[in-house]
């Protein structure tokens, strides 16, 4: 594919700081950067368009090019360095790799945002460990509402996903995180959900909610703070501050675990 350098000239794998409500200010890095890649095609996803569907780990960036992108962004003044990008990072071969320079050069924090859906790869989960911190996505608890929430790539199941991540909790020693969109769900549900984040046993559930524009099509920008999108977009419905509050106060009570949103 090329270094980055050559595809967008005027343009880094290191984005940010951006500002985030979990992690106050953090410095993106982006392993992926030549492509929105990722084996989700969520329907809220911000980045718009993921436009190479895979569940197929590569090295899309050299990690030589993101040493030298850290060293020219402006990490001091950021709390955190996140790995999340244009897509999945854990489809990038070289993530831990990358996740040693990062604190290396920075002696920041090391988070890691992942759809969760790679953790039956022993590759993954070794480079996994090296974060200090891991968020996985799980936005529902059947498997038909997971297919039309997420769209993995076929092969993916929510079992798989659910069971990857109990697997993980058992071996990792950092701060595991399970992030999730809000959406109504029926009463059996709910149970479902709460039954499944009780057997992971997460250090903190984050409710999030949809509030930015899903753009139509892929645009690199996307993957950090953006003033408005160059192509056509979808408004995300508004979710009530008294809907999501009253899910985060249910979850917390049904499962003794620390919920939180925004």
């Amino acid at each position: 594919m090329g270094d980055c350098e050559e595809i967008y000239p005027r343009l880094s794998t290191v984005y940010g700081p951006v500002e985030s409500w979990r992690l106050g200010r953090s410095l993106g890095v982006d392993l992926l950067f030549v492509n929105s890649i990722c084996s989700f095609r969520c329907v809220y996803c911000q980045l718009g368009k993921i436009n190479v569907h895979t569940d197929k780990r590569s090295e899309f960036v050299p990690t030589r090019q993101v040493i030298a992108d850290l060293h020219k962004s402006d990490w001091r003044s950021a709390d955190v360095v996140t790995f999340s990008g244009s897509g999945e990072p854990t489809l990038a071969k070289n993530l831990g790799e990358a996740i040693r320079a990062a604190r290396a050069i920075t002696g920041k924090e090391v988070v890691v945002l992942t759809n969760a859906a790679h953790l039956n790869d022993e590759e993954v989960v070794a480079d996994l460990s090296l974060a200090d911190r891991v968020f996985c996505k799980l936005d529902a608890s059947d498997e038909t509402s997971f297919r039309r929430i997420n769209r993995p790539v076929e092969g993916i199941t929510l079992e798989s996903v659910v069971e990857g991540i109990k697997n993980f909790r058992k071996t990792y020693d950092g701060f595991l995180a399970i992030q999730s969109m809000y959406r109504p769900y029926s009463e059996t549900q709910f149970e479902s959900l709460c039954e499944i984040l009780r057997d992971i046993g997460p250090d903190e559930v984050q409710i999030n909610t949809p509030t930015r524009a899903i753009p139509r099509a892929w645009f690199i920008e996307a993957r950090g703070n953006y003033e408005e999108t160059p192509y056509p977009a979808v408004t995300p419905r508004k979710v009530s501050p008294e809907d999501v509050a009253s899910m985060v106060e249910r979850l917390a009570e049904r499962t003794a675990l620390n919920v939180v949103s925004r």
